[in-house]
């Protein structure tokens, strides 16, 4: 009977001995579950953390950049005067401590639209690199993009392409930037213009010229003026838009006795 007993409570101890080990195995599964879920979830949380850090850096840099917009007057005149002198040195410096890179000078012109008057391709350059605006427009409403289109500053105008030009902007005879360089025989900026940009070619200024009006009735008709029309026309020149007393390009042709300007447009379907 002792025996029995003996081999009863035998029995009982190894299942609870069982019962034990089995719930340490669960508890050290569920533990390990526990911190593997901890994990992924503050791998995220540091993900938000490295994110929103990369945010505050940006965020600083901003407004690191728009105090140094904030204008200093005594090192804008420096670099107005620097500009003038046409001191690249001493213009590198002065942009880089924080001298308004759009500072006018008393005729309200930034520095690069006096670098584009100098045709100073490494100056302008300079300007550009830091932001300058290639849309200001002085007191008498010309801007680094008119004047660069107006006057042949080929190279100049080539790289203020990547800079945004606003090519409806105007001068103050109401014409665009390829006017002016039609009527003046700048042939590769009219070229420039109108194959790497968006401009009118048949925009009207003040006086009521067109591009192609003003290559015909303001020039000398010689060759160049010659290509420059013909360039115009395959790129849309109208050549029937009459000027603002009614006269279109074919009779001003004929009248001047350009022939081959005038040949140009009778094949462009151009009539008097």
């Amino acid at each position: 009977m002792k025996k029995n007993y003996v081999l009863f409570f035998s029995l009982i101890g190894i299942v609870l001995i069982s019962i034990g080990i089995f719930s340490v195995t669960l508890l050290k599964d569920s533990s390990t579950r526990s911190k593997d879920q901890s994990t992924s979830e503050k791998q995220p949380t540091s993900q938000a953390s490295d994110s929103k850090q990369i945010e505050s850096s940006q965020e600083l840099e901003s407004k690191e950049k728009e105090v140094m917009k904030i204008d200093n007057p005594q090192l804008n005149q420096e670099l107005i005067t620097a500009t003038a002198n046409q001191n690249l040195s001493e213009i590198k410096r002065l942009l880089t401590v924080g001298a308004n890179v759009d500072a006018m000078d008393e005729k309200q012109q930034t520095g690069l639209l006096v670098a584009t008057h100098k045709n100073n391709v490494e100056m302008a350059e300079i300007f550009l690199l830091n932001g300058a605006n290639v849309n200001q427009q002085d007191a008498i409403q010309d801007s680094p993009f008119l004047y660069a289109g107006a006057e042949g500053r080929t190279e100049i105008l080539q790289m203020m392409l990547a800079y945004n030009p606003d090519t409806t902007l105007t001068n103050r005879f109401g014409g665009t930037a390829l006017i002016p360089a039609a009527e003046k025989g700048h042939l590769d900026n009219v070229r420039l213009l109108l194959e790497q940009t968006d401009i009118d070619v048949n925009h009207v200024n003040q006086p009521g010229w067109t591009a192609l009006l003003e290559a015909i009735v303001l020039t000398n008709g010689d060759t160049t003026q010659q290509q420059i029309v013909q360039v115009l026309l395959e790129h849309g020149a109208d050549p029937n838009l009459a000027d603002a007393n009614g006269i279109r390009p074919l009779r001003h042709a004929n009248q001047m006795g350009y022939g081959k300007i005038a040949e140009e447009l009778r094949n462009a379907g151009a009539y008097e």
